[in-house]
């Protein structure tokens, strides 16, 4: 149809739709590929960043994915992922057999209930303190000081405490408590604990730091011209905007609680024999690959991840029943 301009004789309007606009496009919205190819060029700089760390990602987690069909079969190296022949479910009826991954399991999970029960508080109430009592300088100093050990290698850490409370340590022949500690399976899973808390609870504080600090700090005032003490302004104000934060990072906890250590357990196992140090990391170690039954440690592996996915999928639910946003909607 021509325009009135046109029917009068006169030039036709200019176009007021952007160049890229495919023929017969509805006016108004660009379509979505035309600002996809816009975003990106306008995100170059931070994609090239960011494309090693997407790239590891989608390597070594989501292609190693695949790798999992080993867990069905009697994997071979020598005849490789196809040939290997292929037994279905007999790898899982045999580890639910086996007393082994039992004990496995139920150390496992004594030591991620002890980490989840006495280690996961910590860092928040380490970060309340530090929030609350330290300032500037101050501040800075403690934080310092509790980070460091973050950084330190497990082989140091345990190398510390056997210093420490083996039984050539420091305290080993002096202090009869701490005797042969480091070889005793009774005091294993408390000792587990122990190092965890001391190298990682100064590091854990820095997610609860940052979200103390964009509390507002005008509700603090408004509550105090009120009357509230200062419980009553933890309760009523802190706690409730750390809460998110707090549920995020305790279902990405419930996630990986079947994670304890492999580093930490598999230098410390011997001293105290599997029944008292085997967890699941090292189970699958073991029978992998020292022991190169590939297809029964990778059921054991998957078992894991699937107990893991669970776990989070089902704190999700719950989270979003209380009306947190949860790791997602």
């Amino acid at each position: 149809m021509t325009s009135t301009i046109e029917q009068a004789g006169g030039s036709p309007a200019p176009s007021t739709d952007p160049p890229d606009r495919p023929p017969g496009a509805p006016p108004g919205r660009e379509p979505r590929s035309v600002r996809w190819r816009r975003a990106l060029r306008g995100q170059r700089t931070l994609l090239l960043l960011a494309a090693p760390g997407i790239a590891y990602f989608l390597v070594f987690h989501y292609a190693a994915l695949f790798g999992n069909v080993i867990a069905f079969k009697d994997f071979v190296p020598f005849q490789g992922l196809w040939e290997s022949p292929w037994v279905g479910l007999d790898n899982f009826q045999r580890m639910f057999e086996d007393a082994a991954f039992w004990q496995a399991a139920w150390n496992t999970l004594s030591i991620a209930t002890l980490q989840l029960v006495f280690f996961f508080p910590l860092p928040l109430a380490l970060a309340l303190l530090l929030h609350s009592l330290a300032r500037g300088g101050v501040r800075k100093i403690i934080q310092s000081v509790v980070y460091l050990p973050h950084f330190l290698s497990w082989v140091i850490v345990v190398a510390l405490f056997q210093q420490l409370l083996g039984p050539t340590g420091m305290f080993g022949g002096d202090v009869a408590f701490v005797t042969d500690v480091l070889s005793n399976p009774d005091a294993f899973k408390p000792l587990m604990v122990v190092q965890i808390i001391w190298k990682d609870c100064g590091w854990g504080t820095i997610i609860f730091l940052a979200a103390l600090s964009q509390v507002n700090q005008d509700l603090y005032e408004s509550a105090a011209l009120d009357g509230a003490g200062p419980r009553r302004r933890f309760w009523h104000v802190t706690l409730p905007a750390i809460r998110p934060i707090v549920i995020l990072l305790l279902i990405m906890r419930l996630g990986d609680i079947l994670t304890v250590g492999f580093e930490q357990i598999l230098l410390q196992r011997d001293a105290v024999g599997p029944e008292a140090g085997e967890v699941l990391d090292t189970f699958v170690y073991y029978q992998g690959v020292l022991g190169a039954d590939w297809g029964y440690s990778a059921a054991a592996g998957l078992f894991k991840g699937v107990v893991g996915a669970l776990l989070v999928y089902s704190a999700n639910k719950i989270a979003h029943r209380l009306g947190e946003q949860g790791v997602y909607k």
